[in-house]
């Protein structure tokens, strides 16, 4: 069985533009932070990228991420990583001898789907939904009378944003497996 042992993904130089319709205040947080964020999320990318996966074992295995195009493949020989021939498998590619392997690919590209750029506005307004808040969980003002107002805030809204904003249905399809 193949393990993934280290998965390394470079930073891209750029994002995708931020689609258009976000409120003043979801516009002004740095679209690189939401980006990544969904981005983690899901396992297509959309600007290119290097990304190099270290395995370990034998057996069959796919490219987690998508599109990719593979650049280099090597193996461990005991001293030093040498070139190898990724082998085409039924579900992917068939490693079939134990050790060590290195593949390099360069990843993304593509147009950027309606879903997605939906869940980016989605997960933008959340995360910039009443700033001067965004760190309390709880609180209430009685102005007198009948003029109250109270708020109630999931204490790990942050950490919960992609489900919390309904982003997270919109990236359904194009989950990590």
């Amino acid at each position: 069985m193949i393990e993934l042992v280290k998965q390394s993904e470079a930073t891209p130089a750029s994002y995708p533009a931020r689609p258009s319709g976000l409120s003043d205040a979801a516009d002004a947080l740095d679209p690189e932070t939401v980006w990544a964020r969904i981005e983690s999320y899901i396992a297509h990318r959309f600007t290119t990228r290097v990304v190099v996966w270290i395995l370990d074992g034998c057996g069959d295995w796919t490219v987690p991420l998508t599109p990719a195009t593979i650049t280099a493949s090597e193996r461990w020989n005991g001293e030093a990583w040498e070139a190898f021939p990724l082998p085409i498998g039924p579900w992917g590619y068939a490693l079939t001898m134990e050790g060590q392997y290195r593949v390099t690919a360069d990843v993304g590209g593509g147009t950027v789907p309606p879903a997605i750029l939906e869940a980016y506005r989605r997960l933008a307004g959340y995360l910039a939904d009443v700033p001067d808040r965004a760190g309390v969980s709880e609180y209430s003002v009685n102005m007198g009378g009948a003029i109250m107002e109270s708020y109630k805030r999931n204490p790990a809204w942050a950490a919960r944003a992609i489900e919390l904003s309904g982003a997270a249905d919109l990236l359904r399809p194009y989950r990590r497996t």
